[in-house]
Order: C-alpha cells, then structure tokens, then sequence
C-alpha cells in the first residue's frame, strides 16, 4: 500500500496486543471528538467472483445469494435494531441490481463505492483507475443514487485516489488504518482490519491474523463478537470514529451463528447507544461533521500498510 503524503503509518504491536490508543501529543484532539461508531457492510452480488474469473458460464447472472437472501434479511435486522449503516458496494450493482440499492436507501442507509468490480485498488495504474472510479460513479448516478463516500478494495490507495474522488464530488475514502483525519479536503475514515469479519473468518487472510497476533487459523463467529464487542467497550471510553466491516457472504456461510454473532454486536452498539456512552452515525455522516470542524482542529489520519494479501 502506497504511504500518503501528510497520513502517518499504523504498525502492527508487539505480541499481538491491540493497537494503543496512545502515541498523541497530549494537545491532540481527534477530529471526530466524541466516541462515534459506524456499522459498514462491503461486497454485494457477483462483482467480485466476475472479476476474478470465479463466476461459473452456466450460472445466470443478476440473481445472487447476497442480494436475494441476505441482503433483505439483513436489511430486517438493522430496522429492528433501529440501526442506519453504510454498504459500501461495487458499482456494477447499479447495474444489475438497482432496485436492491434503492431499497437499501429507503431503509435509511447510505450507499457508497467499493470499486467497480472489487478491483484491487492499490494496484491499479492510472489508466485503470481514472475509468474505473468514473464508471462506478456514473453507473450509481444513473440510478439516482449520489455516493459521497469510497472504500477501496485491498485497503490501499494509490497516490492519485484523493484527488479524483475529490475530482468526482466524492467527500471521504475509508481505506485501512487506525485513525481518523483529513488529507486533500477529504475526510479519512479508516477501517481497521482486526475489526472486519472475512479478517475472522476467511482461510485466505492467515497472513493479516499472524501480523496482529491471532494465528493462522480462522476465528469462529464467538470469537469475532468477542473482538468486536471488546473493541466497542474499549472505544466507548475514547474519542473519534469506528468502523466495523461485515460482508453478506460472510454472514450468509457462516450459518446461524453467523447471524447470531452478528446481532449481538449490534446489540452491543445498541446499548452503548442508549447509555449515552457512544453515538452511531451513517460513515457520509460522519464524514460531514468531520468537514465541518476548523481546518486547525482537522489532523492528519494514521493508515495501515498491509492489505488482504499480507503475508
């Protein structure tokens, strides 16, 4: 992953340890200064599969798991929890499933970028980068559906991303790393990796679990609660902005335990929610109050080098 201009690098602590909330000077102020927490979910449908080359001749398209089973089961839970998330989805959606978007706005929740085909965004030359990010822009636009937020696949940035999200009418990019901040008008809202569920669950993500401390093996759907809900505990008591990441097929292969993890974290949130120790906000949200605090206020964020692939 490429090293912003103005961001500084997260590490990975000693022996598995979470990473410290410290490290500020004492006359730091987080640029989202309250404990604020955003629920996000990534990937719908077949992009992904179509652009690795997964997706099988003899299945139809437009007619995919996530978007016909999960996602409608999904969007029960959050109404139930009186929860408003941001699914971050790839632009061929707008395509293929527009209605799906539609109804994911209706149900109060925001709709943002997640490449056009889950393309590796890091390693995407400038070519690739420039129409990708244009085609997932128009395609949403098409359908009525104004994004103001990007998450790049992988994690990573190239060095030109800031300025054509900017370019484009975009108002924040959520890559990975530990901090909050702004760089190039943008508001920064990192997401962090031992706070994604396919980071608990997947085989393919052994290198990121030995980089902070989990081993190679994949968590079970307890163990990922537990993190998360630790996370949210330990963050009730500080300033600034978390994002928790779940994919739908993550959910979905996880079976009922999956679901059951799932809403206990939100649960979780709910509750932190109503004892006033925490505030839950859609990420464009977020992002807004951020832009609207005094450019001295606004710090600069703290990313992550390591992507899905680490080893």
């Amino acid at each position: 992953m490429l090293s912003l201009p103005g961001a500084s690098p997260a590490h990975p602590p000693p022996d598995g340890e979470p990473f410290p909330s410290a490290g500020e000077p004492p006359d730091y102020h987080h640029p989202v200064p309250e404990p604020t927490v955003s629920v996000t979910f990534d990937n719908l449908g077949e992009a992904a599969q179509l652009e690795l080359g997964m997706w099988p001749a003899e299945v139809p398209e437009g007619e995919h798991f996530t978007v016909v089973e999960v996602l409608p089961r999904l969007l029960d839970l959050l109404a139930r929890r009186g929860m408003r998330a941001t699914f971050f989805v790839e632009g061929l959606n707008a395509e293929m499933y527009p209605r799906a978007l539609h109804t994911i706005v209706d149900g109060g929740h925001e709709v943002a970028v997640h490449a056009w085909r889950h393309e590796e965004w890091a390693a995407l030359d400038a070519e690739a980068e420039v129409a990708l990010l244009e085609r997932a822009t128009k395609a949403m636009r098409a359908i009525g559906i104004e994004c103001s937020g990007f998450r790049p696949p992988g994690g990573g940035l190239t060095e030109r991303t800031l300025a054509l999200l900017g370019e484009h009418g975009y108002n924040y990019v959520s890559p990975a790393g530990e901090r909050e901040g702004v760089l190039e008008g943008l508001a920064v809202l990192p997401f962090r990796w031992m706070l994604v569920d396919a980071y608990a669950y997947l085989p393919t993500f052994a290198g990121l679990r030995e980089r902070y401390g989990d081993g190679p093996d994949p968590l079970t759907p307890e163990e990922m609660r537990g993190e998360m809900i630790a996370a949210l505990q330990n963050h009730s008591e500080q300033e600034g902005h978390l994002a928790l990441l779940f994919h739908p097929f993550s959910v979905a292969f996880t079976g009922e335990a999956g679901w059951e993890a799932l809403d206990s974290v939100l649960g979780e949130i709910v509750r932190l929610v109503e004892t006033g120790a925490i505030t839950m906000m859609r990420m464009d949200e977020a992002a807004a109050k951020m832009l609207e605090r005094p450019a001295g206020l606004n710090h600069p964020p703290q990313l992550d080098d390591a992507t899905w692939i680490t080893r």
